[in-house]
């Protein structure tokens, strides 16, 4: 006995913590992945980033300013592919390394070296992506949706493309394993489904999405591949192909990955607005249940992208009405996050104002989703500035603000600093204000009826895209306080006192030493640690 104890005395000296180049190159530990994942989605934010600042500038004002069309329309087509597969979904799942282990109590993912290898694919089809700029042709330039005959009529970027876009399927695939296989076999005991934290919830659904929907990606992509060098004829009409198969193979994948995208959010604003109004989640199985409809559902509303293409009246009817029906879970979730606030002891520290912008901003682009989803009005919206309002709505305030309101939560717990609360507060205003800016004119410009994707317009659309790309230049500026107020916080920032950065703060993580250990739940946490986390 003696010497076992003096066993875990030696261990407990060093963690064993790799140093240099190979702790990151070889990493398998959790939280290594889980950052590097973090900083790769930063860079990737920034880039498809600079890509959009660049066509706010070419829209300032009428005519051509500093790119042709057909460089344009590579920066609408690299922007939405950068900013989908590189910025958001990476920061997911770093979030998803990071986290899960220390709030189901697991010492680490349950495929260390499998997380590894998901992880290096990414840089690689990104390099690969990123650098079709300089081949003969230019960058991709037929949307992120990728239709044919545009995307087949691309140059040396083709082949390019649908590489990059199978090596970041098989990473998402790898990922979503490795989360899957993590939560059902490595939760500590006592830690049941029903008490497990919502942001695993929406984790292991969306892994599930994910290993359905990216082999469909992927099925799309090969057939495109083969139909660009082996002759075959699936999307090529001159052949008896049909281009619009594709959108629907296409959006089978496209619809569930919106949720990909969105549902790990809906877990973060689920962990924070209970913490910052002092009180347990309203309804917790009701959110549980409301994240399975609407993933389940999603697989069956995919066609509400395609009500233009000469759909039958039946197909018209089925999915407009299964499109309304996916706002009841959702209506649920954001009913849920208001009656969790109703009465509570409310404080607005960073992470909580960014959440409250996520449900304000995220509700507008619900309704003006219920808008798109009526087929006679979509007719007239299709293919215009409303469509990109709605989703960057979706997107920016759904996926973005909640990657950053989650940074905000748990970088005290990671470093064990406290971050500049001044800066971060900024930062929410400053995003926030010119976030809308940004977007809001677009649903006017879209309604007089401004095509997307296209790099000159009619005068009578002058005003509204100045204003609009005023505020695209301030929103992406302020977005550079970012990394600064993180790196800050790592540098300098005063450190947090006991295990709780916040007084609210539920969950396992908070039961772990601020900075969480290297390794961390080497001896599963006891039932009354679980049962006060798991106070619902």
């Amino acid at each position: 006995m003696a010497e076992t104890t003096h066993a875990h005395a030696e261990h407990d000296d060093h963690d064993h913590k790799p140093h240099g180049w190979r702790r990151w190159v070889f990493a398998t530990n959790h939280k290594d992945i889980g950052t590097m994942y973090l900083v790769f989605s930063c860079i990737m934010f920034f880039t498809g980033g600079l890509f959009a600042m660049t066509i706010r500038a070419e829209l300032f004002k009428p005519g051509l300013q500093i790119v042709d069309a057909g460089v344009f329309n590579s920066l609408t087509t690299m922007h939405g592919l950068v900013m989908i597969f590189g910025a958001i979904m990476p920061a997911w799942v770093g979030l998803a390394n990071w986290m899960i282990p220390i709030q189901i109590g697991a010492p680490d993912m349950a495929l260390p070296r499998l997380n590894n290898l998901s992880f290096w694919i990414l840089p690689f089809a990104f390099v690969l992506l990123l650098s079709s700029w300089l081949v003969p042709g230019s960058a991709p330039a037929g949307g992120w949706t990728m239709y044919p005959p545009l995307t087949l009529q691309l140059g040396a970027s083709f082949p390019m493309l649908i590489f990059a876009i199978h090596m970041m399927g098989i990473s998402s695939i790898l990922g979503a394993i490795n989360v899957v296989v993590t939560i059902m076999n490595l939760r500590a005991p006592g830690m049941t489904l029903m008490r497990m934290p919502l942001f695993v919830w929406t984790w292991l659904i969306t892994a599930f999405l994910l290993i359905a929907v990216m082999p469909v990606l992927a099925g799309a992509v090969t057939m495109m591949l083969t139909d660009h060098f082996f002759g075959t004829s699936f999307f090529n009409a001159a052949g008896g192909g049909d281009p619009v198969m594709f959108q629907h193979i296409f959006w089978f994948f496209g619809h569930p990955e919106v949720y990909i995208m969105i549902l790990p959010g809906f877990g973060v604003i689920s962990e924070i607005i209970p913490a910052f109004s002092r009180k347990p989640l309203f309804g917790y199985e009701a959110m549980v249940y409301a994240t399975a409809s609407i993933a389940f559902l999603s697989f069956i509303v995919w066609a509400h992208h395609m009500f233009t293409v000469g759909l039958p009246l039946s197909a018209l009817l089925f999915f407009m009405f299964a499109t309304m029906l996916i706002a009841v879970p959702t209506g649920v979730k954001v009913f849920n996050w208001t009656a969790t606030m109703w009465r509570g002891s409310l404080s607005f520290e960073p992470p909580m104002l960014f959440s409250l912008a996520f449900l304000f901003l995220f509700t507008i682009g619900g309704f003006s989703g219920l808008m798109l989803a009526l087929v006679p009005a979509d007719f007239q919206y299709q293919d215009t500035y409303f469509v990109v309002a709605h989703f960057h709505y979706v997107l920016v305030s759904g996926s973005a603000f909640a990657i950053m309101a989650a940074v905000y939560y748990w970088l005290p717990k990671w470093v064990g600093r406290m971050y500049d609360m001044r800066l971060a507060t900024w930062h929410f205003w400053l995003s926030a204000i010119f976030f809308n800016v940004l977007f809001f004119p677009q649903h006017f410009l879209g309604l007089a009826g401004m095509p997307r994707r296209i790099p000159d317009y009619a005068v009578q659309f002058a005003d509204w895209n100045m204003v609009s790309s005023i505020g695209g230049f301030v929103f992406g500026l302020s977005q550079l306080l970012f990394p600064y107020i993180i790196w800050k916080c790592v540098r300098s920032g005063k450190r947090v006192e006991g295990t709780r950065a916040w007084e609210g703060a539920r969950g396992l993580e908070w039961e772990l030493p601020s900075p969480a250990p290297y390794h961390s739940w080497t001896t599963p946490p006891t039932e009354a640690m679980i049962a006060r986390g798991a106070e619902h």
